[in-house]
């Protein structure tokens, strides 16, 4: 398989995504800095850590003058304070220095945790994402976004800080779970929900479902498209001023939700996004911008290939309509205290409001927390369903008669 380059057009801070097969294993002649003599410094976690084995002999045998790996804990809670304190401290004790180079070999976590740490340490050393989760290859890792979570939010602190290079070898999503599979395609449908339908079609016919099945022609097709469409908008708006916030569709509710869930690996990301999309259809056609037929059509989909799209599908969550809007009075796109949302006028056309009305907001977030019956008739079920590797048709069924 060839390797498909796509490039993100930032003047000075410009750098090449590839994409294909054995990359883990060509890094040194990807990444565009010179490696002999330099040192360099592994971030990643326990799952990842066989990659990270992988690589760092590829990466001695280029003339690194040394290679050290730091393995953190698994999981959305490694995005701490004290995880960056403890990292960027190890760093600086093995004597990193502006010569040195960050490779972060890992899912969004690591990603976002990694390219943060080397932006803020030594005011900014390059760094290198491998990402290693569906998700990550399609949206995290691209952009320059990095950061940590807080008590009051996701993702609320941290930096806009280019990578050198991203290399998304399609080879590690192999030993990917499903569950962590099927959360990387949520975003993967974002981004032909925001602004390409065609390409939301193409998911539609049979692509999604090849995607979620690792089909190397269909993933390589549809990172590359994704890829495309972030480096697009970056360009046009690199640090979220304007039009980049679209990327965000669904996500002023998922990482309420998330909040709420507490990091724990009870909601994964991509679920939450799934979940946070079909509320913003469901909040677009309470406000007459879209039809009901569009926010069947997405869920629709989501279902066949096997997400969550309910609130109710998560287990032992609890929560309330005032602790989710507070959280969302929190989000970083909140302007001059109007909460922002992502809302549709129909599938594949999103676009940025700040005039959604608490009131309307309030009863999209009352029938998701409860007001759904076949929801709460259902919420044992689900949770059971979400521990199974077989989710698509139990999905499928647990929602064929809802509301």
């Amino acid at each position: 398989m060839n390797t498909r380059i796509v490039t993100i057009d930032l003047g000075s801070r410009s750098y090449d995504i590839f994409i294909g097969s054995g990359l883990l294993f060509r890094a040194d002649e990807l990444v565009p800095n010179e490696l002999d003599g330099r040192s360099i410094f592994l971030i990643t976690d326990e799952n990842v850590k066989p990659y990270a084995e992988k690589l760092a002999p590829v990466l001695e045998q280029s003339g690194a003058r040394r290679v050290l790996t730091r393995v953190l804990p698994a999981g959305e809670a490694t995005k701490s304070f004290a995880n960056v304190q403890t990292t960027s401290e190890w760093m600086l004790e093995n004597g990193l220095n502006r010569n040195s180079i960050v490779f972060a070999i890992g899912g969004g976590v690591i990603g976002d945790l990694g390219g943060f740490c080397a932006a803020i340490a030594m005011r900014g050393v390059p760094y290198v994402q491998i990402p290693t989760s569906l998700l990550a290859q399609v949206d995290s890792s691209v952009g320059g976004k990095t950061g940590i979570n807080s008590p009051q939010g996701k993702n609320l602190i941290g930096s806009f800080y280019q990578p050198q290079a991203v290399l998304a070898d399609l080879d590690v999503l192999q030993t990917l779970p499903k569950r962590e599979l099927l959360a990387g395609y949520a975003e993967v449908a974002k981004y032909g929900l925001i602004n390409d339908l065609p390409f939301f079609e193409w998911l539609e016919s049979g692509n999604g479902e090849k995607i979620c099945n690792l089909d190397p022609d269909a993933l390589s097709h549809a990172i590359e498209t994704c890829c495309k469409a972030k480096a697009a908008i970056v360009e046009a708006d690199e640090q979220e001023q304007g039009k980049r916030a679209l990327l965000n569709l669904g996500h002023t509710f998922a990482h309420a939700l998330e909040t709420a869930a507490g990091y724990d690996g009870t909601l994964l990301h991509g679920e939450a996004v799934a979940i946070g999309i079909v509320l913003a259809y469901e909040l677009s056609a309470s406000m007459g911008l879209c039809n009901q037929d569009d926010v069947t059509r997405v869920e629709d989909h989501f279902l066949a290939v096997g997400l969550p799209t309910r609130v109710a599908s998560i287990p032992n969550f609890k929560t309330s309509i005032e602790d989710l809007i507070a959280t969302m009075r929190k989000d970083k796109k909140v302007t001059s205290g109007n909460m922002v949302f992502i809302l549709a006028n129909a599938v594949g056309d999103a676009f940025i409001s700040k005039d959604v009305e608490e009131s309307v907001l309030r009863e999209i977030l009352k029938q998701a927390l409860g007001g759904d019956e076949i929801n709460t008739k259902n919420k044992g079920a689900l949770a059971q369903i979400m521990k199974t590797e077989d989710m698509k048709q139990r999905w499928k069924s647990a929602f064929s008669s809802r509301s």
